[in-house]
């Protein structure tokens, strides 16, 4: 083999391996190991490197791949990496192991909620435990409350992800119990009802001074318990506090309020019960009774973990393991279920799956696989780092697992039309690169095709090879100088005069509106693809009578 082959080939091979990008100096030891003569003139063998480089660098990764193959050159496979280990649980046994998950229905679950659920799967898959999904419909606030369809769209995303639960419970059926374990609470003398103004109270507890509430004895709270709860005080003039030293350091948790009136309908019990418990006092209770044995919640819950220690200290119950984690965030994502809620209601998004929510809904209707956002979340793993993230390394997650399933289609969304002087004929094209068992695509081309207006006025008058048809020098009424493309030549896309419309809506929720090569009628509802020079996608709605396709971006 010439120097100049084995040169091409470690080019190839090392750009295959990096996304299409070979380095000078990443090949030349591999050189020299199989051809060691090429050390008597290192000048000339940097001269050659310098220039197959180059030239393997100007193909496209799957014109590189396509070159290898036709060299009979071997490209070794990546090595499958090591997945995320997660830590052990601390004082965990086999089949003992008791998790929960417990989302707010204020709307679905979105990409930020899926650290919560995949650590808490994972975990419990591990240890063979049990995982608990406890819908935590308390009545929520006046801006942030429980809305119907929420219960559905949560289980619905849980079951995309494979999560499997083996109880389900909702906090609006449990309120007895919270009554219950709150009068004890007061016949213990450890809450007492509070109907000192709110600014007055939080001025108070900021201070560390008790107010005249404090000292009612533990009939008088009873009394005032009885009714509160028979609607005696309307919302906002009485709660319930739990009794912690005012002198407290940490002010917030000086007389936390334990339950508080709440007039709203909820979508579950009605107006059926006026108070309802904050959410560390029904965590408390519940933790305890439903037997949970780990509680894993981001660190800003921290000031949740003290009440739920103090209230279990006072009814002499066992400490359940917290596992604590960071804030996760996508930098240019903002997560707020509110804010979505609102948009939709205001007819700006089209609902729950409109990717501007990024609810798991979303994801899947883009073409995101619920194996990558599981690996995403592993991969990440368990730090109490709070960590900004780029979207490209979700998006990495899924291209690894979407890039080999998804077949290959030109679609182009600013259409020019150029004239051949010949028809072409049939043009036969891979589905996939890489696998030429799945077979290729059959597209009739006359005497015309469209291509990317951007493409046409980039290289008007330059000869350039139109993908799979040949060399043409780009003008409306273009010559076939070539059918054999050349590789170093720009090669672009194209659709024939037989087409189909497309409509692509982005993750912004931005719509642009072109045309596909007519093979696209070919797919299914929900197959993903990629579509050449623009990325991928996922089929959402194809109507065959019009030639019209509905797709929704997922990422390049």
């Amino acid at each position: 083999m010439k120097i100049e082959e084995i040169v091409l080939k470690h080019a190839l091979i090392n750009a295959i391996k990096h996304n299409g990008k070979a380095k000078e100096n990443a090949i030349i030891g591999k050189v020299i190991a199989e051809f060691p003569e090429a050390k008597k003139d290192l000048e000339k063998l940097k001269r050659i490197i310098k220039e197959k480089v180059e030239f393997v660098n100007s193909l496209s990764l799957e014109e590189q791949i396509q070159k290898a193959k036709e060299l009979n050159i071997e490209i070794e496979k990546k090595k499958k990496i090591k997945e995320y280990e997660l830590p052990e649980l601390p004082n965990a046994k086999k089949r003992k192991v008791v998790m929960r998950l417990a989302p707010y229905p204020s709307g679905p679950l979105h990409i930020g909620n899926a650290r919560m659920v995949i650590l808490n799967d994972e975990y419990v898959k591990r240890y063979n435990g049990k995982l608990l999904l406890v819908y935590d419909d308390t009545i929520g606030s006046k801006e942030k409350f429980v809305i119907k369809e929420a219960y559905d769209l949560i289980k619905d995303g849980l079951d995309w992800l494979g999560v499997k639960v083996d109880e389900i419970y909702y906090k609006s059926d449990r309120l007895e119990i919270f009554y219950e374990y709150a009068e004890k609470l007061i016949k213990l003398g450890k809450a007492y009802v509070c109907t000192c103004p709110v600014e007055k109270m939080r001025e108070n507890r900021k201070k560390g001074i008790e107010c005249e509430c404090r000292k009612r004895s533990i009939e008088e709270n009873l009394k005032l318990w009885k009714d509160m709860l028979n609607g005696k005080f309307k919302e906002g003039e009485a709660v319930l506090r739990l009794k912690t030293s005012m002198k407290h350091p940490n002010p917030a948790f000086r007389d936390r309020v334990l339950m508080r009136i709440a007039e709203r309908q909820h979508p579950r019990v009605g107006k059926k019960y006026k108070v309802w418990p904050m959410l560390e006092f029904s965590w408390a209770i519940d933790d305890h009774l439903l037997g949970i044995t780990h509680i894993l919640r981001g660190k800003d819950l921290i000031i949740e973990d003290m009440m739920e220690e103090e209230i279990w200290k006072i009814f002499g119950w066992p400490k359940i393991e917290f596992i604590h984690y960071g804030l996760l965030s996508f930098e240019g994502v903002k997560l707020s279920k509110t804010e979505a809620r609102k948009k939709i209601e205001a007819k700006e998004y089209e609902g729950w799956d409109d990717p501007r929510t990024w609810s798991l809904q979303s994801l899947r209707k883009r073409g995101f696989l619920p194996q990558a956002i599981r690996n995403f979340v592993l991969r990440m793993g368990l730090s109490l780092a709070d960590v900004k993230v780029p979207l490209e390394i979700l998006y990495a997650e899924n291209r690894k697992l979407i890039d080999p399933i998804a077949n290959r289609y030109f679609v182009v969304l600013n259409p020019k039309e150029i004239k051949l002087d010949k028809e072409i004929g049939e043009v036969k094209i891979p589905l996939h690169p890489d696998f030429e068992e799945r077979g290729k695509r059959k597209v009739f081309v006359g005497k015309k095709v469209f291509v990317e207006k951007e493409d046409f006025e980039n290289f008007e008058g330059k000869v350039v090879g139109l993908a799979y048809i040949g060399m043409v020098e780009m003008k409306e009424n273009a010559k076939l100088i070539s059918k054999e493309i050349d590789l170093k030549a720009k090669k672009i896309q194209w659709v024939s005069e037989e087409f189909v419309k497309v409509k692509i809506v982005f993750e912004d929720g931005s719509r642009k509106e072109g045309i596909g090569e007519i093979n696209l009628l070919n797919v299914k509802e929900g197959d993903i693809i990629q579509m050449v020079r623009i990325g991928f996608g996922r089929i959402n709605k194809i109507d065959k009578n019009k030639k019209e396709l509905l797709i929704y971006f997922a990422h390049k």
